[in-house]
């Protein structure tokens, strides 16, 4: 065996964002007969831990302690403090400028253009717009953005249906595509099998979690445009057509609303797993029909600052973009008081900000000598 274990590599991922692989003929009565022969060179603990992952009847866990070891892959925001990876559902009345929207966010993002004053991480975005026509699309986009075009920003006016040519249609561009960051499809309806027992909780669930694999895996944001009910409701996502299962296998949603249609001015309720609950107040530009912010209810949540990181920029940047060591030895080198593991911990768990923030890589790996950490620095145009 490598004396080197990754600590990046991950263990086998149960539930939304993996299944746990296991051959296919596998049984309680013939697991002795597929198990791998063991020799002398594999230490007892590693043998019982393979022959445990052969079971199909084991539960694979993590401890605390293990998920600090290990290193995450991070999921950086698209919009920060609005728009994240994973399925997120935008809502709103027919007619309403939906697709003016998400046709903005589309914009914004393929071209890294900020959004309200808010940073966007820019890559391509595919924008599936199956309820309009490609003439129709150029003059909206003519009038909003005039002839700034980019090459970042696809489009098809048709797709194939979940499970029926839309899967592979997606992975297929992804794969052309790997930059992409944002898939937007407009509508929710067009791309789902219509059916009398097709919009029951489990379908609804299903249906989100079949794209929210994808996105996961992809490690990209995937925008449902979906239509809400004519009925109030005290909870304004219950307003959502359909059941709750579109909303509890959702990442996050969003709601447009306006008080009279005919007005130029509406709300944005922003909810999902990653943000804390936001309203922006928006108004429609009447010339361009781009939708300005007015102002915000709550100011978008920030991570607190966590001083370590500012500590290993110090000494890890474009003058001096690698460093490989022990973490004791990286300890004096930023001369703080501090445990090896306490170290270690603090960033793993924070990786993902040393490289959104700082742009420095970040891994560790442990040997026959003891752990190591290793950065490098990236560098920015």
């Amino acid at each position: 065996m490598s004396e080197t274990k990754e600590k990046t590599a991950q263990i086998p991922a149960v539930g939304a964002a993996g299944e746990q692989s296991f051959p296919n003929n596998i049984t309680d009565n013939n697991i002795a007969e597929n198990a791998p022969e063991f020799n002398d060179e594999f230490p007892c603990e590693e043998q019982r831990r393979l022959l445990r992952l052969l079971d199909p009847h084991y539960l694979n866990t993590v401890s605390m302690t293990e998920l600090y070891e290990n290193v995450y892959q991070s999921k950086p925001p698209l919009i920060d403090g609005m728009l994240y990876p994973g399925v997120q559902l935008f809502a709103g009345p027919p007619k309403l400028g939906k697709s003016f929207f998400v046709a903005q966010l589309a914009y914004h993002v393929s071209t890294g253009t900020p959004l309200w004053g808010y940073p966007v991480r820019r890559g391509t975005v595919l924008y599936l717009a199956l309820e309009d026509d490609y003439g129709r699309l150029q003059k909206r986009l003519y009038q909003m953005f005039g002839v700034e075009s980019t090459d970042n920003l696809y489009f098809s006016v048709s797709a194939g249906q979940i499970g029926n040519g839309l899967d592979e249609q997606l992975e297929n561009f992804v794969r052309e595509h790997p930059d992409t960051v944002l898939i937007i499809i407009d509508t929710l309806q067009k791309v789902r099998e219509m059916g009398g027992d097709k919009y029951s909780y489990a379908n609804d669930y299903d249906i989100i979690t079949r794209l929210k694999n994808f996105a996961d895996s992809k490690g990209i944001c995937l925008i449902l445009v979906h239509h809400t009910r004519k009925q109030q409701a005290d909870d304004p996502y219950d307003m959502i057509s359909g059941t709750n299962g579109l909303m509890g296998a959702a990442d996050g949603a969003f709601l447009l609303k306006k008080e009279k249609r005919t007005a130029n001015a509406a709300t944005l309720d922003v909810s999902g797993r990653d943000i804390q609950d936001q309203r922006f107040y928006l108004k429609r530009n009447t010339e361009r029909l781009i939708w300005e912010l007015e102002k915000i209810e709550t100011e978008p949540w920030r991570e607190p600052p966590e001083p370590l990181l500012a500590e290993v920029a110090k000494h890890i940047n474009a003058e001096q973009p690698d460093w490989e060591g022990t973490s004791t030895e990286f300890i004096e080198l930023l001369g703080l008081d501090v445990q090896p593991n306490t170290l270690t911990y603090k960033l793993n768990v924070n990786a993902g900000r040393l490289l959104d923030e700082y742009h420095i890589q970040y891994s560790s790996s442990r040997n026959h000598t003891g752990r190591k950490v290793k950065f490098h620095y990236e560098q920015t145009e």
